[in-house]
């Protein structure tokens, strides 16, 4: 199986190569069109702002070519908040992937919000063996309000979608990869999604 990391410069990607590798795979960091597109996993991470992890999107082409992907394709965090129509986080245009928007967090709660919460109302094949209410690691200060493409949900003051699913594409704002035991089974069950379109 060829699992490809997006590399376009955002983005702790070593920690999830290496999570990667825990579970007995191999994964490539690129941002070569031709390399993702040939990929039957691609993870796109992120850490950082978002209209500068756009403009490096942009930068390299990427912005375009994410959004025509047919393999499974996993958004970690920024990765995922980027794949939405909208961030509040400087303005800026997401990739319009899934059809929400993401919101700064009311400052009556800490920001960001960083450490383990809990995870629920889970709905998807990546949950697959994840209990109701489990422990994931989260470091965000932009939350992604209650859609049609929750997949699960998370209290931090209110209730946000924390995972998003639209056809291939899923995203997750906690990291999988520094979530312990249960983070490392999302990942797994994300490299054994056999769904194309």
């Amino acid at each position: 199986m060829k699992i490809v990391i997006i590399n376009y410069g955002a983005g702790n990607i070593q920690s999830i190569k290496f999570a990667i590798q825990r579970l007995g795979y191999e994964a490539v960091l690129s941002h070569d069109e031709e390399e993702i597109r040939n990929a039957d996993k691609v993870i796109f991470p992120g850490v950082g702002e978002a209209s500068s992890a756009m403009e490096m999107l942009k930068a390299t082409g990427l912005d375009k070519v994410i959004p025509t992907l047919k393999q499974p394709v996993l958004g970690i965090c920024l990765g995922m908040q980027l794949m939405c129509r909208y961030c509040e986080e400087g303005d800026t245009k997401g990739l319009g992937i899934f059809d929400c928007d993401v919101l700064k967090f009311d400052a009556t709660e800490k920001v960001p919000q960083i450490g383990w919460n809990q995870i629920e109302n889970l709905k998807s094949a990546i949950f697959e063996g994840i209990n109701e209410k489990e422990y994931m690691y989260l470091v965000h200060s932009y939350y992604v309000s209650l859609n049609n493409e929750a997949i699960a949900t998370t209290q931090y003051g209110i209730t946000y979608a924390s995972a998003l699913q639209e056809k291939n594409f899923y995203g997750v704002q906690f990291h999988p990869e520094k979530s312990s035991k249960a983070g490392a089974k999302i990942l797994e069950n994300f490299l054994k999604l056999e769904v194309q379109y």
